[in-house]
């Protein structure tokens, strides 16, 4: 199953659950997005039913950017009931992500 696609009406919803959630905020045009997309889907099979796994694409969400003071990518924030509860920004090696999902399981 491959990484949800996440839109600003639905964000609040989303990382309110229960479950933890990695956002992966990227846009069409970032080449260090482009490399890490396959990963974010790679992760969404591998942490299935153990967190959601999401990307929202920067130039449709910016008010939600503003709010959360994103301003580099690919920026990956880790939600747990609502609450930020981790923060990557840039390309990074699959590894790091998976141990930052998995210390916050």
């Amino acid at each position: 199953m491959p990484a949800i696609h996440l839109s600003a009406e639905k964000f609040d919803t989303v990382i309110g659950s229960d479950q933890l959630v990695l956002v992966d905020f990227w846009a069409a045009w970032c080449r260090p997005c482009q490399m890490m997309g396959p990963i974010m889907d790679e992760l969404a099979d591998e942490f299935d039913g153990r967190a959601i796994v999401a990307k929202m694409n920067v130039d449709d969400c910016k008010e939600i950017c503003t709010r959360l003071g994103i301003t580099s990518i690919p920026n990956f924030k880790m939600f747990k009931n609502g609450v930020e509860v981790g923060n990557l920004v840039g390309a990074v090696p699959k590894e790091t992500i998976k141990n930052l999902l998995e210390k916050n399981i």
